[in-house]
């Protein structure tokens, strides 16, 4: 999310432009060589600064790393609204492109979902933003989106991980998933 909304009413951008310069050379870097090879220091040597510099605009390097989750949720979110106004509804189809979103950015969505998600520090709206659309697909069942939400995950974190054995039929795995929380 680029542009945050003031008590008045009026938008301004949430990050000044270094500080989205920083952000993409950090994501490029997460996405190159995953989220244990982010650091402040490997983050300022992509950007020919010394260290230092980045606090100016990140006060650590977890606000580089929520920031980053911010952009994962929004992306999601951006995913899954297009994938609903195309076929409303469709359980399938935003499974699809919740899997295919994570496989396409698996350090990203790694460091976005293997630990505490900051919500404080998120942009607000923001998580109930992606979760919206399956929460409609799901008829308004919060437990039924979470069930869900909690399966296309698990599928997805254990893909990523190389975890099914190479001849597995995940898309089976997928619809059989799915038909057995949505019958």
């Amino acid at each position: 999310m680029a542009e945050r909304t003031t008590a008045g009413g009026a938008t301004v951008p949430r990050l000044t432009p270094r500080a989205r310069e920083i952000a993409a050379a950090a994501r490029e870097l997460l996405e190159e060589s995953g989220p244990d090879r982010l650091t402040m220091r490997t983050l300022a040597d992509r950007l020919g600064i010394k260290a230092p510099s980045l606090y100016k605009h990140f006060p650590d390097k977890h606000a580089v790393e929520v920031e980053l989750t911010a952009q994962l949720l929004t992306e999601t979110a951006e995913a899954l609204e297009a994938v609903e106004a195309r076929a409303p509804g469709s359980l399938d189809a935003l499974a699809d492109a919740y899997r295919d979103h994570a496989l396409a950015h698996p350090h990203l969505y790694r460091l976005a979902t293997e630990r505490p998600l900051p919500r404080a520090e998120l942009p607000a709206g923001l998580e109930d933003r992606a979760a919206l659309p399956l929460l409609r697909a799901c008829g308004g069942d919060i437990d039924l989106a979470r069930a869900t939400w909690a399966f296309a995950h698990g599928m997805v974190i254990l893909e990523i991980h190389g975890r099914f054995p190479d001849d597995a039929d995940l898309g089976a795995a997928w619809e059989r998933g799915l038909k057995a929380l949505h019958p």
